[in-house]
């Protein structure tokens, strides 16, 4: 079992990739609210949610894609993607994930 460091420096550009990937599209999902007017002005508590929810979505589509076979850029696309839906991918995977458990194990 490796460690958490061991795993870290292994896998730091990767880590660095998917993290900025999301965070931009946490970020074009906040300039989108910006815009069409659900946020008014600037508030610092919606843009950091935006960033956290975007780098969990990120992350867990990361994981999705690597656990599907996906190649790298249909990988990136679908973590810009994912992260820029926010909360709507959450709910996505939360509805896909009962699905594929059933498929690949057969409950």
């Amino acid at each position: 079992m490796e460690t958490i460091w061991t795993f870290l420096s292994k896998y730091t550009w990767i880590i660095a990739y998917v993290s900025l990937l999301s965070l931009a599209g946490g970020v074009t999902s906040y300039i989108r609210k910006r815009k069409n007017g659900i946020i008014e002005r600037f508030n610092l508590s919606e843009f950091i949610g935006d960033m956290v929810i975007s780098g969990f979505v990120g992350v867990i589509t990361y994981l999705i894609c690597k656990g599907a076979g996906l190649n790298e850029l249909l990988t990136a696309g679908c973590i810009g993607i994912a992260s820029h839906m926010g909360t709507r991918a959450i709910i996505f995977i939360e509805e896909l994930f009962p699905k594929l458990v059933n498929k690949y194990l057969k409950f």
